[in-house]
């Protein structure tokens, strides 16, 4: 199927209110140009120098998501670029994106990565660092940032019973976040987890967000 026919069946699937972040890292320009043609304005890249190299090519209004692990040294090239970075792990990189946007004159929206799944080798904040940036109110000195919610990914596993966990543990916590009324936090609204292989249960969950890749571009090209 090309392209647009596999976007045209994953839009037919999906509820409305849930938006779709074209995963198309490793992809060349032409599948993107092929995505946009069929209406597809939303993607996400997981390497700067990939997404820059990108960005220039295609049209402006495309919304770039990053969702890869975020080099503190590159952070400086991606400021104005993205209207979301999904991966936000540390509390260091999170303070670095703000500085660099304050000079850059730009208002940065973000999203805490959550780390629940088993392998040690995905990144993010464990959900008790994450709850207890917020009970502290670590985001309060930010000043050109702004916390739109939360990103998780599952366990890398065929147990479909521990995917869907681990999506109730992203949603919990996100729910928890959003449910405190004494944080303050306004636009706290976004909950992204769920790829290809999973994204239904991850809507099941509460996703508002889903990143796909290889169910509309195919096997990624290395």
């Amino acid at each position: 199927m090309s392209v647009e026919e596999n976007l045209k069946r994953i839009r037919e699937e999906i509820p409305s209110g849930v938006e779709l972040v074209a995963v198309s890292k490793f992809h060349p320009v032409e599948a993107l140009r092929e995505a946009y043609a069929a209406g597809q304005r939303c993607f996400g890249e997981s390497r700067v120098q990939e997404l820059v190299a990108k960005e220039k090519e295609l049209p402006t209004d495309i919304r770039w998501h990053f969702i890869g692990h975020l080099q503190t040294n590159k952070v400086k090239q991606l400021i104005g670029k993205t209207s979301l970075i999904e991966s936000v792990d540390s509390e260091k990189l999170l303070r670095l994106i703000d500085k660099e946007s304050e000079k850059a004159g730009v208002v940065t929206n973000v999203l805490m990565q959550v780390h629940v799944a088993r392998e040690e080798t995905k990144f993010g904040f464990y959900p008790e660092e994450l709850l207890q940036f917020f009970e502290c109110r670590g985001y309060e000195t930010l000043t050109a940032t702004h916390i739109c919610g939360i990103m998780g990914m599952a366990s890398n596993t065929d147990d479909m019973q521990r995917v869907k966990a681990d999506f109730k543990a992203i949603a919990d916590i996100y729910r928890t976040i959003a449910a405190n009324e004494s944080l303050g936090l306004r636009g706290f609204d976004k909950l992204s987890m769920g790829m290809s292989g999973d994204w239904q249960l991850a809507v099941e969950e509460g996703a508002n967000i889903i990143r796909i890749g290889t169910a509309i571009f195919g096997e990624r090209e290395y």
